[in-house]
Parts: C-alpha cells; sequence; structure tokens
C-alpha cells in the first residue's frame, strides 16, 4: 500500500510518447526517447516539439516499460544514459532480437502476460495485448495500465493499436475501472500538400488537399471513435505525431499541437476533459479533484527551433511546392557496386513470394482489367531509382503474380508506368541496400524517401505491404543487423572504477 504520504501520481510528457510517471519516490518510465532525435539506423527523426531532457535531474526510473519494438518506442541512445541495473518490462510478444540487443546493452527484460501487475514501489502496472483488430505489424504492442498501488486512479496508455479487447472485458465483468485518465497517440502524420508522406498516392486525381487527414477527423478518430469503449472516461491526454520527418522542408506534421487540439476538442464536446502537454507538462491526479497540470525543471523546450519550424511550416503551406525525394541510405561505394546488385537480386525472388500474403498481393490478384485493358500478370512495377554507376539512371522490375516473380522490364516515365501498373512503387536503390545490410529500417525508407502509387483503400498502398514484409517481426535478421550497427555508434559503456 502507498504510504500516506505518497502524495498524487505524476505524468511528466517527455515528448512524442515518452512518460514518465511517479507516485512518492517510485518511478517508471515508458518508452524512453531522452535524447533530441531517435532512429533505430543511419536516419535521425528529431522530437517534435524541440527539447532537451536533463537525464540526470530527472527522476530515476525504478522500472522501464516497453510497449513495442518500433523506432519511435525503442532508442538504445537514450537507454544507454540509464542505469543498466534499472529492469525493462515488456510483453510476451517482443521480437527475441530485441531483447538479445538489450542485453547487449546491460539490461534484463522481464516478459509479462496481462493477467497480474508489476509491482514497482508505489505503483502496479499491467500490460494489455493489442486489440484484435490492431494492424499487424502493431499486433505485439502492450498497453500499459498504471495505478498507485491501493487505489483505483488508474491511467490507461493506448499506445499505437486499437484498445485491448482483454481489458474492455476485465472492465466489463468490473474487474478493472473505467480509467481516470486515457492517454491517446495521434498518429496521423498529416503532411502538406505537395510534400512526401507514407500516404501520399501519386495516381493522378488522388493526392489533393482533400485527401489529406484534416484535424477535425483527427480528433473524431481519436477521441470519438477511438474511446467509445472506454465510455466514462474523465479525462484524456493526446500524444504522439511529436517528431519531423526526414527531408521535410515543411517542419512539423499538421495537427501536432497537441494543446491547440485539446482547446478545441473541450470547446466541440462534452464527454471528458482534453490535455494537450506539451514536453515537460506534468499531469498531477489527485485523490480528489480535477487534474492539474505543473512545469518539470528537467525538460527544456527549445523555443527558438520550434518558432524556426513553425515558420516553415506556414511558408510551406503559403506557398506549397513538390518535394523531391532524396536517398537516405550511404551510397555504396565502386568497389561495393557488384555485391549490391546480388544482394538486390537475391532479395526480389524472396519480396515476390511474401507480397502475395499481403493486402495489396490480395487486391492485385483480384484485379483483371486497368487503365489500357485486360491484365496480365504483372501488377506492381518497382522502380529502383540511381541504381550503382547509374546516377539519374531508374532500373524497373515489375511483380508478376503468376511467378510470383520480379522480371526485369524496359524502364519508362512515371506517367508511362502508372498507366501499366495499379501499383508502383519507387526507392533509391541505396535504399533498399541500406534497409538489406542493417543500415536502415523500413519505417526510416517510407517516411524519408518512397513515393508509390495504388488502386483500392489506403491499406491497400504497397506502403503497408512494404511494413509486414520487412517489419522487425518478419525481418529479424535485419532488425539484428540494424541494431548492432545501433549499438556499435553508442559511446563506450564507462568501465566501473575498481574498489
Amino acid at each position: 500500500m502507498p504510504s500516506a504520504s505518497a502524495g498524487p501520481v505524476v505524468l511528466t510528457f517527455v515528448g512524442h510518447q515518452t512518460w514518465h510517471i511517479q507516485s512518492g519516490d517510485t518511478v517508471v518510465l515508458v518508452d524512453p526517447i531522452l535524447r533530441q532525435a531517435f532512429g533505430a539506423g543511419a536516419v535521425d527523426f528529431p522530437i517534435w516539439p524541440p527539447r532537451t531532457v536533463d537525464h540526470e535531474a530527472m527522476p530515476a526510473p525504478d522500472a522501464i516499460i516497453l510497449t513495442h519494438e518500433h523506432l519511435d518506442h525503442l532508442h538504445f541512445a537514450s537507454l544507454a544514459l540509464l542505469d543498466r541495473t534499472v529492469p525493462i518490462h515488456t510483453g510476451n510478444t517482443l521480437p527475441a532480437v530485441v531483447v538479445d540487443a538489450l542485453g547487449t546493452l546491460g539490461f534484463t527484460v522481464h516478459r509479462h502476460d496481462h493477467q497480474a501487475p508489476i509491482v514497482i514501489g508505489d505503483l502496479e502496472v499491467f500490460l494489455y495485448p493489442a486489440g484484435a483488430r490492431t494492424l499487424f505489424w502493431e499486433s505485439r504492442v502492450v498497453q500499459p495500465v498504471v495505478r498507485q498501488t491501493g487505489t483505483d486512479r488508474d491511467v490507461f496508455i493506448g499506445v499505437d493499436a486499437d484498445v485491448s479487447d482483454l481489458y474492455l472485458e476485465q472492465i466489463h465483468a468490473s474487474g478493472m475501472p473505467i480509467p481516470r485518465l486515457a492517454v491517446v497517440s495521434n498518429n496521423t502524420q498529416s503532411v502538406p500538400y505537395g510534400a512526401l508522406g507514407a500516404d501520399v498516392n501519386l495516381l493522378p486525381g488522388l493526392d489533393r488537399p482533400r485527401n489529406r487527414t484534416t484535424g477535425i477527423q483527427a480528433l473524431h478518430t481519436l477521441l470519438i471513435d477511438y474511446l467509445e469503449p472506454l465510455d466514462g472516461v474523465p479525462d484524456v491526454a493526446l500524444c504522439g505525431n511529436g517528431f519531423t520527418a526526414p527531408r521535410s522542408p515543411h517542419g512539423p506534421f499538421l495537427y501536432a499541437d497537441h494543446r491547440a487540439l485539446a482547446e478545441y476538442a473541450n470547446a466541440l464536446q462534452h464527454l471528458f476533459r482534453v490535455h494537450g502537454p506539451r514536453p515537460g507538462d506534468q499531469l498531477v491526479i489527485p485523490d480528489r479533484g480535477p487534474i492539474t497540470t505543473r512545469a518539470a525543471g528537467w525538460v527544456t523546450l527549445d523555443t527558438a527551433a520550434e518558432r524556426a519550424g513553425l515558420d516553415a511550416l506556414d511558408a510551406f503551406l503559403t506557398d506549397p511546392q513538390p518535394v523531391d525525394p532524396a536517398p537516405i541510405g550511404p551510397a555504396p561505394r565502386p568497389d561495393d557496386w557488384p555485391a549490391a546488385r546480388r544482394l538486390v537480386g537475391d532479395e526480389l525472388p524472396r519480396l515476390a513470394r511474401h507480397l502475395i500474403a499481403t493486402r495489396t498481393g490480395a487486391l492485385a490478384a483480384g484485379l483483371h482489367d486497368y487503365l489500357t485493358g485486360p491484365l496480365d500478370g504483372r501488377r506492381l512495377v518497382l522502380r529502383l531509382l540511381n541504381p550503382p554507376g547509374q546516377p539519374g539512371q531508374v532500373t524497373t522490375f515489375a511483380w508478376d503474380i503468376s511467378g510470383p516473380s520480379f522480371v526485369p522490364v524496359p524502364t519508362t516515365s512515371r506517367d508511362e508506368a502508372m498507366a501499366l501498373y495499379p501499383f508502383g512503387v519507387e526507392i533509391f536503390y541505396q535504399d533498399l541496400v541500406a534497409l538489406l545490410t542493417g543500415r536502415v529500417q523500413i519505417w526510416d525508407i517510407i517516411g524519408g524517401s518512397y513515393q508509390g502509387w495504388h488502386v483500392g483503400e489506403r491499406l491497400d498502398s504497397p506502403v503497408y505491404a512494404l511494413f509486414a514484409v520487412y517489419g522487425e517481426h518478419q525481418r529479424p535478421d535485419l532488425a539484428a543487423r540494424c541494431y548492432a550497427d545501433s549499438l556499435a555508434r553508442l559511446d563506450p559503456m564507462p568501465t566501473p572504477s575498481a574498489p
């Protein structure tokens, strides 16, 4: 039981989806991103709004909660700032390759199911598995429910997944209370018209301002649709959307100002009170009465950098300009060109087989006519930009579902390719090589240099097929290479002094 002087539960928003939760002298740190940027490979994603964290002044954690392995939640350079004796708690489905890498860094990882709480001093933490309808590449997420021991002031952190069905079952059976506070993740990542984005569809007429997610749509999705099964929750906090993508001259994503979104949400609905914390804001949950906000002294916003980013966004919105993609991975040296070609050649048969099992593959197999008439077996084109020794050129392969296989085809203009193939992927040759050698992850490529097109709905896009094919769950070998490279780039761990 907490002591009488334990006081309130204090949630400090550290940025993006990192939370520092304290009750009395007990501290739990969720998905720590403590540096000014995150990234698992050669690409950095700066935190938005920009801030610095004084990790030495931060109350030290007694435990770390790792919800899943994606690069905006798992950051080795941030974990390296922490005491290696601090235990890491996670779910049963975190990929083993992640556990191995954390062990290499010096941490001990404890896996848990959802049935019993993890007792950490004055706090109890339940880890619930993601809802059954969660997208495949997010399905290993665990959603923490944190409470002060002996109370029912629960905090539900709805990380990157549908609300856990098992959590809802326990609420409906009166085994768990409706949470006092629900934290929801804003993952819209909507970019201005003209900018690069994962959901930009290059087919004519499908990339328009009206096709970009609006703030109104984001609020409805986050607060009405997502929270419907948690009817009665009195307070909600927004997080997420808290980084800038590589090659983003427009600065932050649209609708990343959660303080403003919260103000609009509170003016337009009566179901709950919405909080939009900025990095360093602390949400104080008392025994009774409303949640209040104060500031943590160990998080400092860089207001000048924030102003520069907002000015860049305003300028881009006033005068949108097409953003040309640029490679994010290192270019192979001339001596490595033959090996790079062999690597890609060896990978394409595997990619051809695995695409069949994705939503893209299912829709592609069901199409029989396209713009120029009946389709043969070739349904998707892979355009690899700037192949080794050929700057400005394109190497082109068609995905033939009758194999399935990728077959070399003559390179055409993009417009001609869009008229021939209902699906298209454009990435830089060197980025694919970097992916296959562990220098970058698929999330880096999609967020930084990918372009493509597709018919059908949003989730029929090749983007989500590539997530399914190259995520850590499906390619632990690539993840292991990326983690090894990331760990090798860390500052050497200090050598313990002799007694």
